[in-house]
């Protein structure tokens, strides 16, 4: 039976842990300042956003919010970023994507300062990654990290493989658990044999997007998996890329959907702010 990895109670672990670093700044007189700008009313976007500025408030760290109108010109968005990177008492920067069709995500992404890149998506961060240089790391592969290591799974010479070769999970993931030593290898969707390879990890990180796709027959008897995926099933309740029930009994240690990767993805955004303290 496995063990559940609580990304609920690690995430708040981190933010006190936080919370303690940005008190200290402030008496330093250091303010830490991150804007979240949303375009347009995506529902999904609108609950993280203001999971974004719940987890700021609770660590002592000033917000700005930009919602803008779905009708926004890439030109307008472009000069908001522009001018946030010039300002001196804002620290982070973050655009929530998804983003209106008629908007650039590529370039927005590009015209953030990388030194206020709290995401960890600009070119130049996920090029300080695959160099082993300091930078900012997305933050939803940084908070597996955390969860892994915080839950006393070993990474070091660890079979892992990694389901999904997205530029925001997938790779900088893969990229991530090298840096820990890990042997790693990427699977997707034209891999043959996906089960012979998955069936191999001794920890399996699985962000496909496709709902309970991984089953008890793609992992092996004691792995640690991770699920990244979260999806809305008809009858209201969430799901992960994992049959959670199916693989339980197999794993040595699953997290859940909800209430797993999820809230380390908060966490390790609040992180990066604090570090973006020492950047600018």
């Amino acid at each position: 039976m496995a063990k559940i990895i609580d990304g609920k109670a690690i995430s708040a672990q981190i933010k006190e842990e936080l919370k303690v670093q940005v008190a200290e700044y402030k008496a330093k007189g250091i303010d830490i300042c991150l804007a979240v700008i949303q375009v347009g009313n995506d529902p999904a976007s609108s609950v993280y956003v203001g999971n974004k500025k719940k987890a700021c408030e609770f660590i002592g760290i000033n917000s700005l919010a930009y919602e803008l109108p779905e009708e926004t010109t890439q030109e307008e968005l472009l000069n908001i970023i522009k001018d946030l990177n010039n300002r001196a008492d804002v620290n982070g920067i973050l655009v929530q994507l998804p983003l209106p069709k008629h908007i650039d995500e590529d370039l927005v992404i590009k015209t953030i300062d990388p030194s206020k890149d709290v995401d960890g998506f600009h070119p130049q961060s996920v090029g300080a990654l695959s160099i082993g240089q300091k930078g900012y790391v997305s933050c939803t592969p940084a908070g597996i990290i955390q969860l892994l290591k915080r839950s006393d799974i070993e990474i070091k010479g660890k079979e892992c493989v990694v389901v999904g070769r997205s530029n925001i999970v997938g790779k900088p993931m893969a990229l991530l658990l090298l840096r820990e030593d890990g042997t790693v290898t990427v699977t997707h969707s034209r891999t043959k044999d996906l089960k012979e390879v998955t069936k191999r990890a001794d920890i399996l990180v699985v962000a496909i997007g496709k709902p309970k796709f991984i089953t008890k027959e793609y992992v092996k008897e004691g792995a640690t998996v991770i699920d990244v995926g979260i999806h809305r099933m008809d009858n209201g309740k969430l799901c992960g890329d994992v049959d959670y029930d199916d693989v339980f009994d197999v794993a040595g240690a699953i997290t859940p959907v909800p209430g797993g990767v999820g809230p380390m993805t908060i966490a390790m955004l609040m992180a990066n702010c604090v570090e973006s303290a020492l950047m600018n």
